[in-house]
Protein backbone atom coordinates (compact mmCIF):
# COMPACT_ATOMS: atom_id res chain seq x y z
CA UNK A 1 0.00 0.00 0.00
CA UNK A 2 2.79 1.77 -0.65
CA UNK A 3 2.53 5.46 -2.84
CA UNK A 4 5.85 4.64 -4.41
CA UNK A 5 8.60 6.57 -6.46
CA UNK A 6 7.21 5.17 -9.45
CA UNK A 7 3.29 6.38 -8.70
CA UNK A 8 4.75 9.82 -7.69
CA UNK A 9 5.86 9.83 -11.69
CA UNK A 10 2.70 8.91 -13.21
CA UNK A 11 0.98 11.45 -11.28
CA UNK A 12 3.68 14.07 -12.26
CA UNK A 13 2.84 13.30 -15.76
CA UNK A 14 -1.58 13.19 -14.91
CA UNK A 15 -0.23 16.82 -13.01
CA UNK A 16 1.61 18.55 -15.74
CA UNK A 17 -0.99 17.18 -18.12
CA UNK A 18 -3.62 18.51 -16.24
CA UNK A 19 -3.01 21.86 -14.52
CA UNK A 20 0.37 23.83 -16.12
CA UNK A 21 -0.92 26.84 -17.38
CA UNK A 22 -3.56 26.77 -14.84
CA UNK A 23 -3.87 28.98 -11.83
CA UNK A 24 -4.68 28.78 -8.39
CA UNK A 25 -8.10 29.67 -7.11
CA UNK A 26 -8.57 28.54 -3.64
CA UNK A 27 -6.17 26.87 -0.87
CA UNK A 28 -7.79 25.16 1.52
CA UNK A 29 -6.21 23.05 4.71
CA UNK A 30 -9.08 20.78 6.14
CA UNK A 31 -6.76 18.87 8.78
CA UNK A 32 -3.14 19.83 10.21
CA UNK A 33 -1.12 17.43 7.65
CA UNK A 34 -3.60 18.24 4.77
CA UNK A 35 -3.69 20.91 1.82
CA UNK A 36 -5.95 21.45 -1.17
CA UNK A 37 -5.50 23.39 -4.33
CA UNK A 38 -7.94 24.65 -6.63
CA UNK A 39 -6.91 24.96 -10.06
CA UNK A 40 -9.48 26.91 -13.07
CA UNK A 41 -8.22 24.94 -16.16
CA UNK A 42 -9.48 24.81 -19.51
CA UNK A 43 -11.23 21.35 -18.74
CA UNK A 44 -13.41 22.73 -15.91
CA UNK A 45 -12.36 23.36 -12.31
CA UNK A 46 -9.49 21.18 -10.93
CA UNK A 47 -8.26 19.73 -7.31
CA UNK A 48 -4.74 18.94 -6.05
CA UNK A 49 -5.16 16.90 -2.79
CA UNK A 50 -1.90 16.96 -0.51
CA UNK A 51 -1.77 14.68 2.30
CA UNK A 52 1.26 14.14 4.51
CA UNK A 53 0.03 11.38 6.95
CA UNK A 54 -1.65 8.40 7.27
CA UNK A 55 -0.88 7.42 3.96
CA UNK A 56 0.83 10.46 2.46
CA UNK A 57 0.44 11.43 -1.17
CA UNK A 58 -0.38 13.63 -4.01
CA UNK A 59 -2.75 13.73 -6.78
CA UNK A 60 -5.50 15.21 -8.81
CA UNK A 61 -9.10 14.40 -6.60
CA UNK A 62 -12.86 14.33 -7.16
CA UNK A 63 -13.58 13.83 -3.78
CA UNK A 64 -15.29 16.45 -1.60
CA UNK A 65 -13.85 17.61 1.57
CA UNK A 66 -14.97 19.69 4.25
CA UNK A 67 -12.89 22.36 5.52
CA UNK A 68 -12.73 24.26 9.11
CA UNK A 69 -14.89 27.32 9.51
CA UNK A 70 -11.39 28.89 9.96
CA UNK A 71 -8.67 28.58 8.00
CA UNK A 72 -5.25 28.13 9.99
CA UNK A 73 -1.96 29.93 9.98
CA UNK A 74 -0.27 28.26 7.29
CA UNK A 75 -3.37 27.85 5.13
CA UNK A 76 -3.51 31.88 4.94
CA UNK A 77 0.22 32.27 4.18
CA UNK A 78 -0.47 30.04 1.30
CA UNK A 79 -3.31 31.66 0.51
CA UNK A 80 -1.48 34.97 0.18
CA UNK A 81 1.63 33.95 -1.50
CA UNK A 82 0.19 31.41 -4.12
CA UNK A 83 -3.63 33.01 -4.67
CA UNK A 84 -3.86 33.26 -8.30
CA UNK A 85 -0.54 32.29 -8.94
CA UNK A 86 0.42 30.12 -12.23
CA UNK A 87 1.33 26.55 -12.38
CA UNK A 88 4.49 26.52 -15.07
CA UNK A 89 6.05 22.99 -14.22
CA UNK A 90 5.60 19.72 -12.36
CA UNK A 91 9.26 18.60 -11.55
CA UNK A 92 10.58 15.26 -9.99
CA UNK A 93 14.22 14.63 -8.76
CA UNK A 94 14.42 10.86 -10.51
CA UNK A 95 12.31 8.68 -9.30
CA UNK A 96 12.42 9.89 -5.77
CA UNK A 97 9.43 10.89 -3.97
CA UNK A 98 9.33 14.47 -4.07
CA UNK A 99 7.32 16.98 -6.66
CA UNK A 100 7.92 20.33 -6.86
CA UNK A 101 5.11 22.47 -8.06
CA UNK A 102 6.88 25.50 -10.26
CA UNK A 103 4.74 28.93 -9.62
CA UNK A 104 4.91 31.88 -11.14
CA UNK A 105 2.84 34.80 -8.55
CA UNK A 106 2.41 38.33 -8.17
CA UNK A 107 3.61 39.47 -4.86
CA UNK A 108 1.68 42.66 -3.01
CA UNK A 109 3.69 45.43 -5.25
CA UNK A 110 2.38 43.83 -8.10
CA UNK A 111 6.25 42.22 -9.21
CA UNK A 112 5.88 38.67 -10.45
CA UNK A 113 7.61 36.16 -8.47
CA UNK A 114 8.94 32.72 -8.99
CA UNK A 115 7.75 30.17 -5.92
CA UNK A 116 8.37 26.29 -5.36
CA UNK A 117 6.42 24.24 -3.38
CA UNK A 118 8.09 20.41 -2.56
CA UNK A 119 6.12 17.91 -1.60
CA UNK A 120 8.29 15.55 0.06
CA UNK A 121 5.73 11.76 0.37
CA UNK A 122 7.84 10.07 3.04
CA UNK A 123 6.02 7.90 5.66
CA UNK A 124 5.87 9.50 8.91
CA UNK A 125 8.48 12.26 7.83
CA UNK A 126 6.35 14.06 5.23
CA UNK A 127 6.76 17.42 4.43
CA UNK A 128 5.61 20.23 2.34
CA UNK A 129 8.26 23.41 2.11
CA UNK A 130 7.14 27.15 0.07
CA UNK A 131 10.50 28.72 -1.50
CA UNK A 132 11.08 31.49 -3.02
CA UNK A 133 12.97 32.37 -6.14
CA UNK A 134 16.46 31.60 -4.64
CA UNK A 135 15.23 28.36 -2.91
CA UNK A 136 15.24 28.95 0.62
CA UNK A 137 12.80 28.41 3.05
CA UNK A 138 9.72 30.83 3.58
CA UNK A 139 7.78 27.96 4.87
CA UNK A 140 7.30 24.57 6.26
CA UNK A 141 4.44 22.24 7.17
CA UNK A 142 7.05 20.57 9.30
CA UNK A 143 9.83 22.67 10.64
CA UNK A 144 12.74 20.78 11.08
CA UNK A 145 15.48 22.86 13.60
CA UNK A 146 19.21 21.92 14.76
CA UNK A 147 18.07 19.75 17.39
CA UNK A 148 15.85 17.68 15.39
CA UNK A 149 18.37 16.76 12.61
CA UNK A 150 22.16 17.70 12.19
CA UNK A 151 21.80 16.82 8.28
CA UNK A 152 18.96 18.88 6.83
CA UNK A 153 17.48 21.55 8.70
CA UNK A 154 14.34 23.33 7.31
CA UNK A 155 13.62 26.67 9.49
CA UNK A 156 12.57 29.97 7.31
CA UNK A 157 15.22 32.06 5.37
CA UNK A 158 17.89 29.41 5.02
CA UNK A 159 18.51 27.08 2.06
CA UNK A 160 16.22 24.48 0.98
CA UNK A 161 18.01 21.10 0.87
CA UNK A 162 16.90 17.78 -0.97
CA UNK A 163 16.11 14.64 1.49
CA UNK A 164 19.08 12.34 0.77
CA UNK A 165 18.56 9.98 -2.05
CA UNK A 166 19.29 6.37 -2.16
CA UNK A 167 22.03 4.58 -3.63
CA UNK A 168 20.03 3.29 -6.12
CA UNK A 169 19.71 3.36 -10.46
CA UNK A 170 17.04 5.78 -11.76
CA UNK A 171 15.21 3.69 -14.74
CA UNK A 172 15.02 6.86 -16.71
CA UNK A 173 18.78 7.49 -17.02
CA UNK A 174 19.72 4.19 -16.73
CA UNK A 175 20.23 2.02 -19.22
CA UNK A 176 17.66 -1.63 -19.21
CA UNK A 177 21.09 -3.54 -19.68
CA UNK A 178 23.20 -1.93 -16.55
CA UNK A 179 19.60 -2.48 -14.09
CA UNK A 180 19.62 -6.08 -14.64
CA UNK A 181 23.40 -6.23 -14.40
CA UNK A 182 22.43 -4.62 -11.11
CA UNK A 183 19.71 -6.58 -10.16
CA UNK A 184 22.05 -9.97 -10.93
CA UNK A 185 24.46 -8.69 -9.03
CA UNK A 186 22.55 -8.60 -5.83
CA UNK A 187 20.83 -11.94 -6.29
CA UNK A 188 18.42 -11.62 -8.99
CA UNK A 189 14.84 -11.90 -6.89
CA UNK A 190 12.37 -9.16 -5.71
CA UNK A 191 14.27 -8.07 -3.00
CA UNK A 192 17.28 -7.78 -5.85
CA UNK A 193 14.77 -5.34 -7.80
CA UNK A 194 13.58 -3.68 -4.78
CA UNK A 195 17.13 -2.86 -3.87
CA UNK A 196 18.61 -1.73 -7.15
CA UNK A 197 15.76 0.51 -8.81
CA UNK A 198 15.01 3.57 -7.43
CA UNK A 199 11.18 4.71 -6.79
CA UNK A 200 9.86 1.01 -6.73
CA UNK A 201 7.58 -1.02 -4.81
CA UNK A 202 8.08 -4.20 -3.27
CA UNK A 203 4.47 -4.66 -5.05
CA UNK A 204 6.50 -3.83 -8.38
CA UNK A 205 9.56 -5.36 -7.38
CA UNK A 206 7.57 -8.79 -6.88
CA UNK A 207 5.55 -8.16 -10.57
CA UNK A 208 8.89 -7.68 -12.42
CA UNK A 209 10.35 -10.74 -11.03
CA UNK A 210 7.08 -12.68 -11.76
CA UNK A 211 7.17 -11.81 -15.56
CA UNK A 212 10.79 -11.84 -15.10
CA UNK A 213 10.50 -15.68 -14.83
CA UNK A 214 8.64 -16.17 -17.67
CA UNK A 215 9.97 -14.01 -20.43
CA UNK A 216 13.31 -12.83 -18.69
CA UNK A 217 14.38 -9.19 -16.55
CA UNK A 218 15.37 -7.34 -19.66
CA UNK A 219 12.31 -6.77 -21.68
CA UNK A 220 10.76 -6.71 -18.08
CA UNK A 221 12.89 -3.39 -17.81
CA UNK A 222 12.74 -1.97 -21.10
CA UNK A 223 8.89 -2.14 -21.03
CA UNK A 224 9.03 0.26 -17.65
CA UNK A 225 11.01 2.41 -18.66
CA UNK A 226 9.41 3.26 -21.76
CA UNK A 227 6.31 3.96 -19.91
CA UNK A 228 7.56 5.55 -16.90
CA UNK A 229 9.35 8.00 -19.21
CA UNK A 230 6.02 8.66 -21.48
CA UNK A 231 3.96 8.16 -18.60
CA UNK A 232 1.17 5.70 -19.88
CA UNK A 233 0.21 3.74 -17.13
CA UNK A 234 -2.49 1.01 -16.04
CA UNK A 235 -3.59 2.00 -13.09
CA UNK A 236 -4.89 -1.37 -11.16
CA UNK A 237 -6.44 -1.71 -7.68
CA UNK A 238 -6.03 -5.13 -6.33
CA UNK A 239 -9.23 -6.46 -3.86
CA UNK A 240 -8.86 -9.57 -1.39
CA UNK A 241 -11.08 -12.17 -1.22
CA UNK A 242 -13.24 -10.28 1.03
CA UNK A 243 -13.72 -7.68 -1.49
CA UNK A 244 -11.86 -4.78 0.06
CA UNK A 245 -8.84 -3.16 -1.45
CA UNK A 246 -5.73 -4.58 -0.08
CA UNK A 247 -3.19 -2.61 -2.53
CA UNK A 248 -2.74 -0.43 -6.17
CA UNK A 249 -0.03 0.17 -8.03
CA UNK A 250 0.50 1.94 -11.59
CA UNK A 251 1.08 -0.92 -13.71
CA UNK A 252 -1.28 -4.30 -14.44
CA UNK A 253 -0.77 -7.05 -11.75
CA UNK A 254 -0.41 -10.41 -12.95
CA UNK A 255 1.59 -12.02 -9.89
CA UNK A 256 -1.65 -13.22 -8.17
CA UNK A 257 -2.87 -15.37 -11.27
CA UNK A 258 -6.53 -15.24 -11.00
CA UNK A 259 -6.43 -15.95 -7.11
CA UNK A 260 -7.17 -12.03 -6.81
CA UNK A 261 -9.82 -9.96 -8.08
CA UNK A 262 -7.92 -6.65 -10.23
CA UNK A 263 -9.90 -3.22 -11.59
CA UNK A 264 -8.40 -0.95 -13.80
CA UNK A 265 -8.57 2.84 -13.50
CA UNK A 266 -8.41 5.28 -16.21
CA UNK A 267 -5.78 7.62 -14.16
CA UNK A 268 -3.81 6.76 -10.91
CA UNK A 269 -5.23 9.47 -9.49
CA UNK A 270 -8.89 7.83 -9.71
CA UNK A 271 -6.86 4.61 -8.55
CA UNK A 272 -5.94 6.64 -5.36
CA UNK A 273 -9.51 8.24 -4.97
CA UNK A 274 -11.15 5.22 -4.85
CA UNK A 275 -8.67 3.06 -2.47
CA UNK A 276 -8.31 6.17 -0.23
CA UNK A 277 -11.69 7.99 -0.26
CA UNK A 278 -13.72 6.20 2.66
CA UNK A 279 -10.79 5.04 5.12
CA UNK A 280 -9.56 8.74 4.64
CA UNK A 281 -13.30 10.21 5.42
CA UNK A 282 -13.36 7.89 8.87
CA UNK A 283 -9.89 8.45 9.85
CA UNK A 284 -10.49 12.13 9.72
CA UNK A 285 -13.64 12.45 11.58
CA UNK A 286 -12.00 9.99 14.17
CA UNK A 287 -9.47 12.47 14.59
CA UNK A 288 -11.55 15.51 14.90
CA UNK A 289 -13.89 13.92 17.43
CA UNK A 290 -11.54 11.95 19.32
CA UNK A 291 -12.19 14.44 22.44
CA UNK A 292 -15.93 13.91 22.31
CA UNK A 293 -15.62 10.11 22.14
CA UNK A 294 -12.88 10.63 25.38
CA UNK A 295 -15.53 12.51 27.33
CA UNK A 296 -18.05 10.54 26.41
CA UNK A 297 -16.69 7.33 27.25
CA UNK A 298 -15.23 8.97 30.73
CA UNK A 299 -19.23 9.53 31.59
CA UNK A 300 -20.44 6.42 30.90
CA UNK A 301 -18.18 4.90 32.38
CA UNK A 302 -18.79 6.65 35.49
CA UNK A 303 -22.42 6.37 35.27
CA UNK A 304 -21.67 2.52 34.94
CA UNK A 305 -20.03 2.52 38.45
CA UNK A 306 -22.43 4.90 40.03
CA UNK A 307 -25.46 2.64 38.96
CA UNK A 308 -23.78 -0.77 40.26
CA UNK A 309 -22.58 0.93 43.67
CA UNK A 310 -26.26 2.41 43.75
CA UNK A 311 -27.78 -1.14 42.37
CA UNK A 312 -25.64 -2.52 45.76
CA UNK A 313 -26.73 -0.62 48.34
CA UNK A 314 -30.73 -1.19 47.12
CA UNK A 315 -30.05 -4.53 47.76
CA UNK A 316 -29.14 -4.15 51.39
CA UNK A 317 -32.43 -2.78 51.76
CA UNK A 318 -34.57 -5.58 51.13
CA UNK A 319 -34.03 -6.80 54.05
CA UNK A 320 -35.68 -3.86 55.68
CA UNK A 321 -39.17 -6.31 56.38
CA UNK A 322 -36.90 -8.31 58.99
CA UNK A 323 -36.44 -4.62 61.06
CA UNK A 324 -39.79 -3.77 60.74
CA UNK A 325 -41.14 -7.43 62.31
CA UNK A 326 -38.10 -7.13 65.35
CA UNK A 327 -39.89 -4.06 65.95
CA UNK A 328 -42.90 -5.18 66.45
CA UNK A 329 -41.84 -8.42 68.51
CA UNK A 330 -40.23 -5.94 71.10
CA UNK A 331 -43.30 -3.69 71.25
CA UNK A 332 -45.54 -6.81 72.03
CA UNK A 333 -43.10 -8.02 74.68
CA UNK A 334 -42.05 -5.09 76.31
CA UNK A 335 -43.21 -6.69 79.86
CA UNK A 336 -41.27 -9.48 79.08
CA UNK A 337 -37.76 -7.81 78.26
CA UNK A 338 -35.04 -7.09 81.27
CA UNK A 339 -33.46 -3.78 81.13
CA UNK A 340 -30.24 -3.59 80.44
CA UNK A 341 -30.39 -6.87 78.33
CA UNK A 342 -27.68 -7.39 75.25
CA UNK A 343 -30.72 -10.26 73.74
CA UNK A 344 -34.18 -11.29 74.06
CA UNK A 345 -35.55 -14.40 72.62
CA UNK A 346 -39.41 -14.13 71.69
CA UNK A 347 -41.70 -15.74 69.58
CA UNK A 348 -42.00 -14.68 65.79
CA UNK A 349 -45.83 -14.53 65.06
CA UNK A 350 -45.37 -13.50 61.94
CA UNK A 351 -43.83 -17.17 61.19
CA UNK A 352 -46.13 -19.90 60.36
CA UNK A 353 -45.14 -21.93 63.37
CA UNK A 354 -44.30 -19.23 65.70
CA UNK A 355 -40.59 -20.18 65.67
CA UNK A 356 -38.50 -18.36 68.18
CA UNK A 357 -36.62 -15.46 66.96
CA UNK A 358 -33.66 -14.15 68.79
CA UNK A 359 -33.01 -10.25 68.81
CA UNK A 360 -29.58 -8.03 69.40
CA UNK A 361 -30.50 -5.67 72.31
CA UNK A 362 -28.53 -2.42 72.94
CA UNK A 363 -28.01 -2.92 76.54
CA UNK A 364 -27.58 0.71 77.27
CA UNK A 365 -31.23 1.84 76.17
CA UNK A 366 -34.55 0.48 77.36
CA UNK A 367 -36.69 -1.92 75.42
CA UNK A 368 -38.83 0.24 74.28
CA UNK A 369 -36.47 2.82 72.87
CA UNK A 370 -34.81 -0.36 71.15
CA UNK A 371 -37.77 -1.51 69.68
CA UNK A 372 -37.73 2.43 68.38
CA UNK A 373 -34.65 2.28 66.70
CA UNK A 374 -35.80 -1.04 64.91
CA UNK A 375 -38.57 1.05 63.16
CA UNK A 376 -36.34 4.05 62.29
CA UNK A 377 -33.54 1.75 60.43
CA UNK A 378 -36.81 0.16 58.72
CA UNK A 379 -37.88 3.91 57.59
CA UNK A 380 -34.55 4.99 56.51
CA UNK A 381 -34.16 1.70 54.57
CA UNK A 382 -37.52 2.27 52.88
CA UNK A 383 -37.16 5.81 52.21
CA UNK A 384 -33.34 4.67 51.06
CA UNK A 385 -35.23 2.28 48.61
CA UNK A 386 -37.44 4.96 47.02
CA UNK A 387 -34.73 7.31 46.57
CA UNK A 388 -32.17 4.36 45.02
CA UNK A 389 -35.10 3.05 42.95
CA UNK A 390 -35.43 7.15 41.39
CA UNK A 391 -31.90 7.93 41.08
CA UNK A 392 -30.98 4.40 39.30
CA UNK A 393 -33.65 4.86 37.40
CA UNK A 394 -32.57 8.50 36.30
CA UNK A 395 -28.99 7.13 36.18
CA UNK A 396 -30.09 4.49 33.48
CA UNK A 397 -31.76 6.62 31.34
CA UNK A 398 -29.06 9.64 31.06
CA UNK A 399 -26.70 6.20 30.23
CA UNK A 400 -28.83 5.56 27.54
CA UNK A 401 -28.69 8.91 25.94
CA UNK A 402 -24.99 9.04 26.37
CA UNK A 403 -24.52 6.18 24.28
CA UNK A 404 -26.89 6.90 21.86
CA UNK A 405 -24.86 10.30 21.47
CA UNK A 406 -21.85 7.72 21.16
CA UNK A 407 -23.67 6.13 18.24
CA UNK A 408 -24.30 9.40 16.77
CA UNK A 409 -20.96 9.89 17.16
CA UNK A 410 -19.54 6.99 15.31
CA UNK A 411 -21.81 7.54 12.34
CA UNK A 412 -20.93 11.30 11.78
CA UNK A 413 -19.16 11.59 7.94
CA UNK A 414 -19.08 15.67 7.95
CA UNK A 415 -17.81 18.57 10.50
CA UNK A 416 -21.61 19.85 10.33
CA UNK A 417 -23.04 16.67 11.91
CA UNK A 418 -20.43 16.61 14.45
CA UNK A 419 -20.68 20.31 14.96
CA UNK A 420 -24.41 19.30 15.88
CA UNK A 421 -23.27 16.24 18.27
CA UNK A 422 -21.27 19.26 19.94
CA UNK A 423 -23.99 21.96 20.41
CA UNK A 424 -26.18 18.69 21.78
CA UNK A 425 -23.68 18.21 24.01
CA UNK A 426 -23.56 21.90 24.93
CA UNK A 427 -26.88 22.26 25.65
CA UNK A 428 -27.53 19.01 28.62
CA UNK A 429 -24.41 20.74 30.79
CA UNK A 430 -21.67 18.06 29.31
CA UNK A 431 -19.42 21.06 27.62
CA UNK A 432 -18.81 24.22 28.39
CA UNK A 433 -18.94 26.85 26.10
CA UNK A 434 -15.00 28.09 24.95
CA UNK A 435 -14.68 31.13 26.50
CA UNK A 436 -14.06 33.98 24.09
CA UNK A 437 -15.36 31.96 21.41
CA UNK A 438 -18.09 33.45 18.99
CA UNK A 439 -21.94 32.41 19.60
CA UNK A 440 -23.37 31.51 15.79
CA UNK A 441 -26.04 29.59 14.87
CA UNK A 442 -24.99 26.71 12.38
CA UNK A 443 -27.80 26.07 9.78
CA UNK A 444 -29.73 23.48 11.25
CA UNK A 445 -29.13 19.61 8.84
CA UNK A 446 -32.03 18.36 6.95
CA UNK A 447 -32.58 14.69 7.69
CA UNK A 448 -31.12 11.84 5.06
CA UNK A 449 -33.67 11.62 2.48
CA UNK A 450 -33.99 8.58 0.75
CA UNK A 451 -36.48 7.16 -1.60
CA UNK A 452 -37.78 3.31 -1.87
CA UNK A 453 -38.28 1.54 -4.86
CA UNK A 454 -41.70 1.89 -5.17
CA UNK A 455 -41.24 5.53 -4.89
CA UNK A 456 -41.91 6.62 -0.63
CA UNK A 457 -39.44 9.25 0.69
CA UNK A 458 -37.84 7.86 3.44
CA UNK A 459 -36.34 10.37 5.99
CA UNK A 460 -33.14 9.56 8.48
CA UNK A 461 -32.37 11.39 11.69
CA UNK A 462 -28.97 12.18 11.67
CA UNK A 463 -28.87 12.72 16.04
CA UNK A 464 -30.82 13.10 18.48
CA UNK A 465 -32.14 16.55 18.43
CA UNK A 466 -32.98 15.57 14.41
CA UNK A 467 -34.57 12.55 15.56
CA UNK A 468 -37.04 14.87 17.68
CA UNK A 469 -37.93 17.58 15.41
CA UNK A 470 -38.54 14.49 12.54
CA UNK A 471 -40.74 12.64 14.83
CA UNK A 472 -42.55 15.29 16.67
CA UNK A 473 -42.48 18.27 14.43
CA UNK A 474 -41.66 16.96 10.82
CA UNK A 475 -43.63 13.60 10.57
CA UNK A 476 -47.50 13.47 9.39
CA UNK A 477 -49.86 11.62 11.85
CA UNK A 478 -50.39 8.98 9.10
CA UNK A 479 -46.75 8.22 8.50
CA UNK A 480 -44.88 5.36 9.16
CA UNK A 481 -41.94 5.65 12.28
CA UNK A 482 -39.18 3.12 12.91
CA UNK A 483 -36.59 2.71 14.76
CA UNK A 484 -34.20 -0.66 15.98
CA UNK A 485 -35.71 -2.56 18.83
CA UNK A 486 -33.41 -2.34 21.92
CA UNK A 487 -30.65 -0.72 20.09
CA UNK A 488 -29.52 2.75 20.03
CA UNK A 489 -30.05 4.25 16.22
CA UNK A 490 -31.76 6.90 14.44
CA UNK A 491 -35.35 7.30 13.70
CA UNK A 492 -36.74 6.82 10.68
CA UNK A 493 -39.70 8.41 8.80
CA UNK A 494 -41.55 7.08 5.72
CA UNK A 495 -43.56 9.94 4.14
CA UNK A 496 -47.20 8.69 3.42
CA UNK A 497 -48.36 11.62 1.30
CA UNK A 498 -51.73 10.27 0.99
CA UNK A 499 -50.57 6.82 0.21
CA UNK A 500 -51.09 3.81 1.64
CA UNK A 501 -47.53 2.45 2.85
CA UNK A 502 -46.55 -0.58 1.39
CA UNK A 503 -44.69 -3.90 2.91
CA UNK A 504 -41.88 -3.28 0.00
CA UNK A 505 -41.56 0.42 1.95
CA UNK A 506 -41.14 -0.86 5.31
CA UNK A 507 -38.52 -3.50 4.70
CA UNK A 508 -36.26 -1.01 2.99
CA UNK A 509 -36.87 2.15 5.78
CA UNK A 510 -36.17 -1.10 8.51
CA UNK A 511 -33.09 -2.16 6.43
CA UNK A 512 -32.00 1.70 6.46
CA UNK A 513 -32.78 1.98 10.23
CA UNK A 514 -30.25 -0.90 10.77
CA UNK A 515 -28.07 0.73 8.96
CA UNK A 516 -27.79 3.51 10.98
CA UNK A 517 -27.99 2.22 14.00
CA UNK A 518 -25.45 0.61 16.62
CA UNK A 519 -26.22 -2.91 15.22
CA UNK A 520 -25.29 -1.83 11.48
CA UNK A 521 -22.99 -4.94 11.51
CA UNK A 522 -25.39 -7.63 12.49
CA UNK A 523 -26.63 -10.19 10.40
CA UNK A 524 -30.24 -9.63 11.22
CA UNK A 525 -32.07 -6.57 13.14
CA UNK A 526 -35.20 -6.60 14.82
CA UNK A 527 -37.06 -3.07 13.50
CA UNK A 528 -39.86 -1.75 15.04
CA UNK A 529 -42.72 0.30 13.18
CA UNK A 530 -45.90 1.81 13.90
CA UNK A 531 -47.90 4.77 12.74
CA UNK A 532 -46.77 8.56 13.81
CA UNK A 533 -49.68 9.17 16.02
CA UNK A 534 -48.79 6.12 17.96
CA UNK A 535 -45.19 7.85 19.33
CA UNK A 536 -44.92 10.56 21.93
CA UNK A 537 -42.67 11.68 24.03
CA UNK A 538 -42.51 11.85 27.88
CA UNK A 539 -42.33 14.77 29.80
CA UNK A 540 -39.05 15.72 30.62
CA UNK A 541 -37.53 13.06 28.77
CA UNK A 542 -33.81 13.54 27.12
CA UNK A 543 -33.25 14.50 23.21
CA UNK A 544 -34.31 11.28 20.98
CA UNK A 545 -36.41 9.80 24.27
CA UNK A 546 -39.89 8.40 22.81
CA UNK A 547 -42.38 5.95 23.85
CA UNK A 548 -45.01 3.90 21.50
CA UNK A 549 -47.53 1.95 21.05
CA UNK A 550 -49.51 0.03 18.73
CA UNK A 551 -46.06 -1.21 17.01
CA UNK A 552 -44.98 -4.50 15.21
CA UNK A 553 -41.39 -5.98 14.20
CA UNK A 554 -39.64 -6.70 11.36
CA UNK A 555 -36.40 -8.31 11.34
CA UNK A 556 -34.05 -7.17 8.65
CA UNK A 557 -30.35 -7.61 7.07
CA UNK A 558 -28.57 -3.85 7.61
CA UNK A 559 -27.92 -1.84 4.27
CA UNK A 560 -24.67 -1.26 3.23
CA UNK A 561 -24.19 2.19 3.72
CA UNK A 562 -23.04 3.27 0.15
CA UNK A 563 -25.10 1.41 -1.34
Amino acid sequence: MAFDGMMMTMVRHELCAALCGSRVTQIYQPARDELVFAFRTPDGAKKVLIRLSDSPRIHISSCSIENPPAPPMLCMLLRKRLGGARLDDVTQPGNERVICLHFEAVNEIGDREKLRLYIEIMGRYSNAVLTDGEDKVIEAVRRIDFSDSEERVLLPKLPYELPKMQDKLCIETAEPQEICDRIEALGGDDRAVLSAIQGVSPMIARELSYRASRGGMLPQITALKKAVESGVSEPTLVYKTDGSPMDFCFMDIRQYEGALTVKHFPTCSELLDAFFNDRDRLARMRAKSSDLNKLLSNAIDRLARKINLQKADLKKCADRETLRIKGDLLQANLYRIERGASAVTVENFYAEDNAPMTIALNPTISPAMNAQRFYKEYNKAKTRETMLTAQIEKAAAELSYLESVQDELTRCETEAELSAVRAELREQGYLKAQKGAQKRKDKPLPPIEYTSSDGFRILVGRNNKQNDQLTLHTAQKRDMWLHTKGIHGTHVIICAEGREITETAIVEAARLAAAHSKGRDSAQVPVDYTLVKNVSKPAGALPGKVIYVNYRTVYVTPEKRGE
